[in-house]
């Protein structure tokens, strides 16, 4: 106990006269990033697999403005894939296969810039924009059916959380967890016979790769 005592009244002295024992140590300047952003998404979602890409520029060591496009499939949530006697996949009563095509315009901000080091510089970002929604008829062979695909336009957007990883000044590696959004003010889209769709997006898992210039 004295010993313990000894130390807590020790330890203010130090703290008091320490410019007299001597000066501590800089802290270590955070990291400067290049100020562009350029690079491809890997999206993954309940509806399968995605592809997009990505521009960003940094405002400021915290703030980020970007613009993305990406292309991916949207599924009704009732639909019950099965296989047929040659082992292809079939979906009772679809009509139609959706894609989704959305551009988006948005803010990135980083968090606990000053308490996280900046091998790992999580963030929060949202966008928002005019979206493409495509769809193609579900009798027809995939790549054939482009030949009667129809297009619609909205609107749509996403929030998310991610981070971005490694003190590399010209490579750039994040994931994002995007909650993706698009609503239409009719109608919709025709995913199962008779079944229309006006809310399509969901959460996408988003791997981001890229170069920084």
């Amino acid at each position: 106990m004295k010993t313990i005592l000894t130390i807590m009244l020790f330890v203010p002295f130090l703290y008091l006269h320490g410019q007299k024992i001597g000066e501590m140590a800089p802290e270590k300047p955070p990291e400067s990033f290049p100020a562009n952003s350029w690079g491809v998404d890997f999206m993954f979602s309940e509806g399968g697999f995605g592809l997009g890409t990505f521009y960003r520029h940094n405002f400021t060591s915290t703030t980020s403005g970007f613009v993305d496009f990406s292309i991916s499939e949207a599924k009704d949530e009732n639909e019950i894939e099965r296989y047929d006697i040659f082992g292809q996949p079939v979906v009772i009563g679809k009509q139609n296969r959706i894609f989704l095509l959305p551009v988006n315009f948005g803010i990135q901000q980083r968090l606990f810039e000053n308490t996280i080091t900046d091998n790992l510089r999580p963030y929060i970002n949202a966008g928002v924009g005019p979206s493409i929604v495509v769809t193609t008829p579900y009798d027809y062979e995939f790549f054939s059916s482009f030949g009667k695909a129809q297009a619609k336009y909205t609107l749509g957007g996403y929030f998310g959380l991610g981070a971005n990883f490694g003190l590399d000044k010209s490579s750039l590696l994040g994931i994002n967890l995007r909650y993706y959004m698009i609503h239409f003010f009719n109608n919709g889209v025709e995913g199962l016979k008779g079944k229309f769709m006006k809310d399509l997006g969901g959460l996408y898992i988003t791997i981001n790769l890229g170069i920084m210039y």
